[in-house]
């Protein structure tokens, strides 16, 4: 089979072949199988008998979990099945093409004949395959979506402007180019292939809706990019359907508004068309498409906040010298008290508008004061949860200007629940519900409660949606709850309040409920720290985990730390 004229540029430039001799790489070419595989289509699935290994000439290829969800991408360049050769094993993973790929097949007995004259072959995919193993285990992100397809929901969507936006922002990290209709309609599969060969970024532009251009540009496309107005009734995008079972590329909805304020509500109207998963995006000027560009090509900057009561104030001081330092970021998320330290973030409060709620809500408000009969919890969750309507109005989360989720406890077997749509108070009232303090939030059958029970530092989470890189600022529980005496039952309410008085220390109901629901979180906090790529932990042993009296300590320093920190980066 005639094979194209690249192949010899794609062996030199791939990791396993590149040092390879001559004579090696010829005998490599000279054996190779041209192959092309649609979009959404099978390579191979886990536990079949390997039958040689891929090198992806075009397009992008999945390997995928057992769950079915994207393990890691594996781009043009790439090479898969290394390890079924060295080995001899089943395939490990099913693999999956995201979008129209062509591919080269050196078939099993091919790879033996080569490797018994080519000694060198073999070492090199056995290190090839040790490199992937190693860098898919460590790095989520390896292969990110290259390729891009604008596709505007009509022709009154101003899609040409926003994608050469796009494209100049993207040139940022790389070479990156805009092909429309007018650059690729009626070329061949090579000239696509020659062309993202040279470019690190391809943004593919549609503007019309359907046609034989927009099937070509979703075949190109290792991630779909959907504008829309914001203000108009929401349909099915025309010529593609976006909710197809195989179809697991990333969707971007785009909302762009008239002016400078999210339309609510628009973008639930809008994600009801597409497939679970999609996630949304809203433009009111250039700098929102800069952050989509970052956001989409795993470029985004991340911040993540943890629980810790009124420890958590300390976040504030830390978002003060961020913007003194002139950062900002592109996603946002937390667990209790940093999830709604988070949300103003995403909101687009500044600092001192921040400030003043928290102290408003948290100092003056005294939330947990409305003790009742427990029932179900000490304080009957009124004070709270109207302190965070009156805070947050009615706002979804999917309609926060910037990229924003939280975490809960689903105590109905679920587990740990992320919560990125719905009612932004609701969910950060169930994310800060401490067992025992206050009332669970109930929702569609499940009880749902403190997200500090399974996830207090929801790196994992932020690290999960491919962000370049992550801020976390954890709030840790420090010291733990001493007692004064031996005892295994209380005494008399009365020798209890004379004890006190005599500096006998006993741990009080809510110190022992708060810390208790924070323990188990601690066990995995060692992994998740790991995963920020810059991790912030002021000081804060002097300031009590519900002294919110406290709260300009905690603030102050959670400033000191994060400016001495990112001075000492500088």
């Amino acid at each position: 089979m005639l094979l194209p004229a690249d192949v010899d540029n794609l062996l030199c430039r791939s990791a396993e072949f590149a040092a390879l001799d001559p004579l090696a790489r010829e005998a490599i070419r000279r054996r190779l199988v041209w192959l092309s595989l649609p979009g959404g289509s099978t390579l191979f699935t886990s536990g079949e008998i390997s039958d040689g290994l891929y090198v992806v000439r075009s397009g992008c290829l999945a390997s995928l979990t057992d769950q079915g969800g994207t393990d890691y991408l594996i781009p043009a360049g790439g090479i898969v099945g290394g390890v079924g050769q060295i080995t001899g094993d089943p395939r490990r993973r099913t693999v999956r093409a995201v979008r129209d790929t062509e591919l080269l097949w050196l078939p099993s007995r091919h790879f033996t004949e080569v490797a018994g004259h080519h000694g060198a072959i073999m070492l090199a995919t056995a290190q090839g395959a040790i490199r992937q193993l190693r860098d898919t285990s460590t790095d989520r992100r390896t292969g990110q979506p290259r390729t891009f397809a604008v596709l505007a929901h009509d022709r009154g969507v101003p899609a040409r402007t926003l994608a050469t936006r796009l494209v100049q922002a993207l040139s940022r990290h790389g070479r990156a180019a805009l092909i429309g209709p007018e650059h690729g309609a009626g070329r061949s599969g090579a000239w696509f292939a020659e062309r993202e060969a040279e470019l690190d970024y391809t943004v593919y532009l549609d503007t019309e809706g359907e046609g034989v251009w927009r099937a070509r540009c979703i075949r190109q496309a290792d991630s779909l990019l959907l504008p829309v107005l914001a203000a108009q009734q929401a349909t099915p995008w025309q010529g593609m359907a976006p909710d197809h079972p195989d179809d697991r590329r990333p969707h971007h909805l785009i909302l762009i508004h008239p002016g400078h304020d999210v339309l609510q509500g628009a973008a639930a109207r809008w994600l009801m068309w597409l497939p679970p998963g999609a996630r949304q995006h809203h433009v009111r000027s250039g700098a929102d498409v800069d952050r989509i560009a970052r956001l989409v090509s795993g470029h985004g900057r991340g911040l993540v906040l943890a629980g810790g009561g009124a420890r958590g104030m300390a976040h504030l001081g830390a978002l003060r010298a961020f913007s003194e330092a002139g950062l900002a970021f592109d996603a946002v998320g937390g667990t209790s008290i940093g999830a709604i330290v988070a949300a103003g973030v995403a909101m687009g409060w500044p600092v001192e508008r921040m400030a003043d709620t928290m102290c408003a809500g948290f100092v003056s408000g005294r939330p947990l004061s409305d003790w009742t009969l427990p029932l179900v919890a000490l304080t009957r969750g009124r004070r709270a949860t109207r302190m965070l309507r009156r805070t947050f109005g009615a706002v979804s989360i999917e309609d926060l200007p910037i990229p924003f989720f939280c975490v809960s406890t689903n105590l109905s077997g679920a587990g740990k629940a992320v919560h990125r749509s719905g009612p932004l108070w609701q969910w950060l009232r169930a994310s800060s519900a401490i067992p025992g303090v206050l009332p669970p939030v109930t929702h569609d059958g499940g009880v749902f409660v403190d997200g500090a029970l399974v996830d207090n530092l929801p790196t994992d989470v932020m690290r999960a949606d491919d962000i370049g890189h992550i801020t976390a600022v954890d709030i840790r529980a420090g010291t733990s709850l001493t007692a004064s005496l031996d005892e295994t039952a209380s005494p008399h309410p009365l020798r209890v309040w004379f004890q006190g008085r005599r500096g006998i220390v006993r741990p009080s109901l809510v110190s022992t409920l708060v810390r208790a629901a924070m323990v188990n979180a601690e066990v995995a906090s060692a992994e998740r720290r790991a995963l920020a790529d810059l991790l912030l932990t002021p000081p804060l042993e002097h300031v009590g985990m519900l002294d919110w009296n406290g709260w300009q300590a905690a603030v102050d320093a959670g400033y000191a730390h994060t400016a001495r920190v990112l001075k000492r980066g500088a």
